[in-house]
């Protein structure tokens, strides 16, 4: 599931490099662990960026409707 958005005032923090800004799109990866977390690249780039502090532990993996919920969670900060 990706999401094509504008980044909002004053732009997306990431671990990697820092604040981007402009259009982008937003992807929830979840590890083995449970861990939902939040990417995001430039639209139509290759990279992929951990967006800072945007992730959710689920407590079981195989739980899609909770990994579903999480990862809608995460994304709804930056389409609502």
């Amino acid at each position: 599931m990706t999401v094509d958005v504008m980044a909002p005032r004053g732009g997306v923090m990431t671990d990697e490099v820092g604040t981007i800004t402009g259009e982008l799109t937003l992807e929830p990866k979840v590890e083995t662990d449970g861990t939902v977390r939040l990417r995001v690249q430039y639209k139509g780039a290759e990279e992929w960026y951990t967006v800072t502090g945007a992730q959710i532990k689920v407590p079981d993996p195989a739980d899609a409707t909770a990994v579903d919920r999480a990862a809608q969670h995460l994304l709804d900060r930056f389409t609502h």
